[in-house]
């Protein structure tokens, strides 16, 4: 496990136990208690976390981690959901991406597709997010369009009223919606308010829209609801998702694909 790894690894387990301990920290990670202190002194130092005697607790926005620390996380799982939902594009599409880690290797996937390769543009992204804007913004098979608004740091997601009056005038063929949880009965969810006003905007403009989430996503909730499961036409998830949450969104008329 390298350094990256094993800092995203202790943001995950503050931000699910709420206080974490040195010892206890060291023997899972099998490092030593010296370098999980570095760690955790060095998280600390970003605001990711609060420093205690022995470990550390959960820090005000624990919940909601920039999105360089949540890259690492199921990457495996990503890269096949992602090259999963990059088959269901075809030439001339106007596609919609919002922001995080699945949806910036979904925009990988596209933009490395031997099928919308060429000199022309074969594509249309919409996008809220910066990160997936330059990553694009230099490949001549796609037109990268970004909404506007303003950009939350966390995420390198663009909110606010500038993006919502944008996405009003528009259509999408089909929108990837990354998500922080998803629910068979409750919806889809994001840790920000604005995060979610936007993702529901890029869902309710496109006449297909695909949730792409791991397994570990599913069944949950956050803060702020996205949309309606009704809303929603497919999930795109890995083959190691609970069967029973499988079943579920089946049966809420949800057509799921297994990477």
């Amino acid at each position: 496990m390298d350094r990256h790894e094993r800092l995203s690894a202790l943001l995950d387990m503050v931000g699910q136990r709420e206080k974490i301990d040195v010892e206890e920290s060291a023997e899972e990670l099998d490092v030593s208690p010296a370098t999980i202190r570095r760690d955790l002194d060095h998280l600390a130092g970003r605001q990711l976390l609060t420093r205690t005697r022995g470990g550390a607790v959960a820090g005000n926005v624990a919940y909601d981690l920039p999105l360089r620390h949540k890259a690492a996380r199921k990457a495996p799982e990503k890269q096949r959901i992602s090259a999963a939902a990059a088959s269901l594009v075809e030439r001339g599409m106007v596609i919609g991406l919002n922001g995080g880690t699945t949806s910036t290797e979904v925009a990988r996937a596209l933009a490395l597709s031997p099928e919308l390769a060429g000199s022309t543009q074969a594509l249309t992204v919409v996008t809220n997010a910066l990160n997936i804007a330059h990553e694009l913004a230099v490949r001549p098979n796609i037109k990268i369009v970004v909404t506007g608004g303003v950009a939350r740091q966390h995420s390198f997601e663009l909110t606010g009223p500038l993006a919502s009056l944008f996405l009003d005038q528009i259509t999408l063929d089909l929108t990837f919606l990354g998500v922080d949880a998803f629910d068979a009965e409750r919806g889809a969810y994001a840790h920000h308010e604005g995060e979610a006003s936007i993702n529901r905007l890029l869902a309710s403009q496109a006449r297909h829209v695909a949730v792409i989430a791991d397994g570990g996503k599913l069944g949950g909730h956050a803060f702020a609801r996205i949309c309606d499961t009704a809303m929603v036409d497919q999930l795109i998830t890995d083959t190691g998702a609970d069967p029973e949450q499988v079943a579920a969104f089946e049966a809420a008329g949800v057509e799921v694909l297994l990477a």
